[in-house]
């Protein structure tokens, strides 16, 4: 049981810093505030929950030990978000005044863990690492993604919620230009980096 605080640790900050979920979360925060993006909150949050236990159990290292299928998941990760920066380009409220543009679904989130290159370096790292030494296994496997998600999601929210604080302050066009610009670029970043 020593070994929960060095995971909650490492669960806090692979969960809070900059990534392919957080800026998704901000930018869903600033265009349809924090309540509509709960939903997608909840599924990083149940998707990754998934993605940690078949890390744990062993499944995860034996992906990313097949090149090909490491290779298939950085095409499909970074060509994700080759497509969400080519949406936020044209970042504005506009779009939700329409009534066409729609959060990201609770099985769209979780099902984009799968795809995203942070996440499975999370959940491989961590598994490795952190995986508690105690019997049975499946007890292990269960406390450690417990662990590991009730850490991630307040993490996640912070970055929702800071899009949703930073709603107001982009009522201006020449802001929402600005904010949308920073975002484009950081989301290029991430899917260059998942090369890197």
């Amino acid at each position: 049981m020593e070994s929960l605080l060095p995971l909650a640790l490492f669960a806090f900050v692979s969960s809070i810093t900059p990534g392919p979920n957080n800026i998704m979360l901000t930018s869903s925060g600033i265009l349809f505030g924090f309540a509509r993006s709960i939903p997608h909150m909840l599924g990083i949050t149940v998707g990754f929950g998934v993605l940690l236990a078949l890390c744990a159990a062993g499944i995860g290292s034996l992906i990313l030990a097949v090149p090909s299928i490491h290779l298939i998941l950085k095409i499909l990760g970074s060509g994700y978000l080759l497509y969400l920066a080519w949406q936020l380009r044209s970042m504005g409220f506009k779009q939700e005044k329409s009534g066409s543009a729609k959060p990201m679904s609770f099985f769209g989130a979780a099902m984009f863990q799968f795809a995203n290159p942070k996440a499975w370096v999370m959940a491989v790292t961590g598994a490795s690492a952190f995986l508690p030494l105690i019997q049975p296994v499946w007890f292990a496997i269960a406390l450690f993604c417990l662990v590991f998600c009730a850490v991630n999601l307040p993490c996640i929210s912070v970055w929702a919620g800071t899009g949703a604080a930073l709603r107001r302050y982009l009522a201006q066009p020449t802001w929402q230009r600005i904010f949308s610009a920073i975002m484009v670029l950081l989301t290029v970043y991430s899917a260059i980096a998942i090369w890197l």
